[in-house]
């Protein structure tokens, strides 16, 4: 694929995600965010798409691959909203294929925080799970979605350390997405709580996308072919 014809495919995917984009959180600010499932997921898919395209014209390949993996998670969590587990399962795999593009770009492992962290993590979900004991909210899948979410959460977070001691376009660009990606956990993390005030749950239920289908995008634009981005890696 020649330069033209990526820059114009790029200028493409920008204009229709921002117009799926605009569209979902407008509808989500004046409550009907119940109906933007389907506009949402096709930001999701769009992405994957896109990244699909770079791969076919010499960009990267494992981008695919972990959103293709996002978008089987998202259609558990988003579109089907059942299967909570496999679906954090899925988005664990997603963190573990970045991690190998991590690792392959030159990036540190920080295993002392992918490991460390874990248990930690976990005893706060248990400990979490634990307050909801004699409540109807505990269940065992509730408490091993919880455990899947602490290791997820964890292997995000050391990725995104990790993609921001990289130089270069590319992988800023890779490291704001994770780091909106980030943002959104932190979103769904609150949302999920269900102890807030309303002014904070409301942010968090709006939040959980505002920052999401811009980190994909984000993430998308990070698989496109080295040429494009190689006249900036030195910046």
């Amino acid at each position: 694929m020649d330069e033209r014809r990526l820059s114009q495919l790029t200028d493409a995917f920008l204009a229709v995600e921002g117009i799926l984009y605009v569209s979902f959180l407008n509808m989500d600010l004046t409550g009907y965010g119940g109906d933007t499932v389907f506009v949402k997921y096709a930001g999701v898919l769009l992405c994957l798409a896109f990244a699909l395209l770079c791969a076919l014209g010499g960009g990267d390949r494992l981008v695919p691959i972990a959103l293709t993996l996002t978008a089987c998670a998202d259609w558990f969590l988003l579109v089907r909203n059942d299967c909570y587990a496999l679906g954090v399962a899925l988005f664990l795999c997603v963190q573990t294929v970045y991690f190998l593009r991590l690792r392959r770009a030159g990036a540190p492992s920080l295993w002392p925080i992918r490991v460390g962290v874990v248990p930690l993590a976990g005893a706060a979900a248990f400990v979490v799970e634990q307050s909801a004991w004699h409540t109807d909210l505990f269940s065992p899948e509730n408490l091993l979605v919880n455990l899947l979410a602490a290791v997820y959460f964890t292997q995000l977070l050391s990725n995104t350390i990790a993609a921001w001691t990289l130089k270069g376009k590319r992988w800023r660009r890779f490291a704001l997405g994770l780091t909106l990606f980030v943002g959104c956990d932190i979103c769904v993390g609150l949302y999920n709580v269900q102890i807030l005030n309303l002014m904070l749950y409301f942010f968090a239920a709006v939040g959980m996308w505002l920052f999401y289908l811009p980190s994909q995008v984000l993430i998308a634009l990070s698989a496109l072919p080295e040429k494009e981005v190689s006249h900036e890696e030195n910046q």
